[in-house]
């Protein structure tokens, strides 16, 4: 019996048993093409995958080291040290291949060190990161290295993965089985395969049973960074979806951030920006406070139905947005022509002098006149809708 995880013995050697990323690896994908012009032109770029996990950063890496014949040193930035990479550079008989996952755990200071060894052709870096590398990869290091990107893997490519497993462990899955593990995957295929090992050691019987993937699940996996890229799709997602009065889509946004984890606070305070930004009535204001309070006092798990209230309303509540362009017209135009003198009739006369030259002078209360600066007089910024 081998203690080898069931990713790692399925892992493919090579391209032609590689699944998915047909972009990259087919016939006419860039990792084929540059693998097979290597053979002449002895070039190689250094590159950066950026994609969800478990859709096969790794497994690329190690098989464009095996095509290479290069030698191949893996590190992860978790745990890693500068110091080991730069060791295992010098210890190496000809440039290596570097590999380093989540490369984005690297902090700026570490990613310089790399960029000379880069740049000079020392080595040739592979990096993998699930975090957009525009943000999470230096500037210099990003310039010297392709950016593939990786797709989630489709229920089409998991099925062909699924079918191996299965024959390894000589296991069967019901179809029912079939359709929650694929599902709870989430496009994963580590953990689709994690699970279905773990499964298969629990229940004696040849068919793997729902039950039985429930149990090896325990809780559903989901790709949602509370620092990373997902998390400002999913949260930006969340306010145009109450924008434009999707109540379901933005009531499935919210399940996606609480399900993560996300700070409860955090999301009432965005419904609170909003209420401010886009609603017609200044009530949505006061119902956003109310639900930040809530969940500032009650905390999960019962703030998540305060939170719910809350988008419910917010999202039917009929949308305006004439107050927050006003202000921010207004305030382009204070960045624009700085600080405009205040018209003299307005000015608050607190002294004889003040008096005396101006201040105040012809203010009346009733005015309908414009009371903005001179240069701007007569500007309207704010029209009231019905």
């Amino acid at each position: 019996m081998t203690n080898i995880p069931l990713p790692e013995l399925l892992r493919p050697k090579s391209l032609k048993d590689f699944v998915g990323q047909e972009n990259l690896v087919g016939k006419n994908g860039i990792i084929k093409k540059l693998l097979d012009n290597t053979k002449e032109e002895n070039f190689f770029p250094s590159l950066v995958f950026w994609g969800p996990p478990g859709t096969g950063k790794t497994t690329l890496a190690r098989i464009i080291a095996n095509n290479l014949k290069r030698e191949f040193y893996e590190f992860s930035a978790v745990n890693a040290k500068i110091t080991e990479i730069q060791k295992a550079i010098i210890e190496s008989k000809k440039s290596p291949i570097i590999f380093l996952d989540e490369i984005h755990r690297f902090n700026k200071a570490q990613q310089d060190k790399l960029l000379p060894h880069v740049e000079h052709g020392d080595i040739l870096l592979i990096g993998a990161t699930t975090e957009n590398p525009s943000f999470e990869v230096i500037g210099p290091l990003l310039s010297r290295c392709r950016v593939l990107i990786l797709k989630q893997l489709s229920e089409k490519e998991l099925l062909k993965i699924l079918g191996r497993a299965l024959k390894h462990l000589k296991k069967k899955l019901n179809k029912e089985a079939e359709k929650f593990l694929l599902e709870a995957s989430n496009g994963d295929a580590r953990v689709m395969l994690n699970v279905l090992e773990i499964a298969a050691s629990l229940t004696a019987s040849p068919t793997i049973k729902v039950p039985d993937l429930e149990t090896a699940l325990q809780k559903r996996q989901y790709t949602f960074d509370k620092r990373g890229e997902d998390f400002f799709n999913i949260i930006s997602a969340f306010i145009k979806s109450m924008r434009a009065s999707d109540t379901d889509a933005a009531l499935y946004y919210l399940a996606r951030m609480v399900a993560a984890g996300q700070d409860p606070l955090y999301i009432a305070r965005r419904m609170v920006v909003f209420a401010s930004e886009d609603v017609a009535t200044p009530t949505a204001l006061v119902v956003a406070n109310a639900v930040f309070q809530a969940c500032n006092t009650i905390g999960y798990p019962e703030c998540q139905e305060n939170l719910a209230a809350g988008v419910v309303y917010l999202s039917t509540a009929k949308k305006d947005r004439s107050a927050y362009n006003a202000y921010m017209e207004a305030l382009a135009d204070v960045n624009k022509y700085g600080n405009l003198p205040v018209p003299l009739k307005i000015r608050n006369p607190v002294t004889k002098l003040m008096k005396e030259v101006g201040y105040g002078e012809g203010y009346d209360k009733y005015t309908k006149d414009s009371l903005l600066p001179e240069k701007l007089n007569g500007k309207k910024y704010y029209s009231k809708k019905d």
